[in-house]
């Protein structure tokens, strides 16, 4: 069994075949789907169709999702309030996510991110939920924020940071999610860090429909004559083998591995047990 931690099932990629996504994760021994909400939009989504398909689900704001002013911020910030009140009680609840920083989109105010994920540390500090984290090139701020935040852990989605950033998210109860990027020769520090990390520190997911492994890369003219590169939450096991390569381990000792890592730091996750 595999756990796929941050699949995105309620894209709109997954529209026209989203029962047949599933299946084939199930016949690809991926049993268990992560799915991460981005905004005030997704929440009723993500949670009908953990509950649809035995999965877990996140609630966030995406910092790619944050509003363009101070105000619609406080207003999102307000419908995750009420939407995290009023699940409370669901086991399938499993995190606070898809948040974080993203400097990496320059349209995107650092200051309005900064504000909204602070926001939403506090909210899962208080709800006594771990969160699930994106950052592209802000991760030192990002960690700035969870020193203050007090949070109870997490996963750090795509991590994509130095091993001295690595070893600072570890102390701060988090696991690392590693995926499709590492299945490509030129990953170098993504590999190494995949290669040398604890294992206890590792989870695999897939971030489909993105992060696709290289096996469906596609060129940018194949790209524009119509060539699809969709990621799938059944593609996980063999990336996931590439992982265990990168080890030298069997991937069913990564399997065990990564399940138990992902159990530890999403408590609720363990405690639906096995998918039927």
């Amino acid at each position: 069994m595999w756990i796929d931690t941050h699949c995105h099932l309620d894209a709109a990629e997954f529209a026209a075949d989203r029962d047949g996504v599933v299946a084939r994760a199930r016949a690809a021994g991926v049993d268990r789907l992560v799915l991460p909400a981005v905004d005030p939009g997704n929440f009723d989504t993500v949670r009908r169709l953990a509950h649809a398909h035995g999965g877990a689900y996140a609630l966030g704001i995406h910092p790619l999702a944050t509003p363009a002013s101070a105000a619609a911020v406080d207003a999102d910030l307000e419908r995750l309030v009420v939407a995290l009140e009023a699940q409370r009680d669901d086991p399938r609840l499993v995190a606070v996510g898809e948040i974080g920083l993203d400097h990496f989109v320059a349209s995107c105010d650092p200051a309005l991110q900064a504000r909204c994920c602070e926001a939403q540390l506090r909210l899962a500090r208080d709800a006594g939920l771990p969160v699930i984290l994106h950052s592209r090139r802000a991760v030192d701020p990002l960690l700035k924020l969870l020193r203050r935040a007090g949070v109870t852990g997490g996963i750090a989605h795509a991590f994509n940071g130095s091993r001295q950033q690595a070893d600072v998210f570890l102390d701060l109860g988090f696991r690392l999610g590693f995926g499709g990027t590492l299945t490509f020769d030129r990953a170098l520090r993504i590999r190494a860090l995949a290669r040398e990390l604890p294992l206890e520190a590792l989870v695999v997911e897939t971030d489909a429909p993105d992060i696709p492994p290289h096996w469906l890369y596609r060129t940018a003219a194949e790209r524009a004559a119509g060539a699809s590169m969709r990621n799938e939450p059944a593609e996980l096991p063999r990336i996931a083998g590439a992982l265990a390569a990168l080890r030298a381990i069997e991937p069913a000792t990564l399997a065990a591995a990564t399940n138990a890592s992902a159990h530890a730091v999403l408590p609720r996750l363990a405690a639906l047990g096995t998918p039927a």
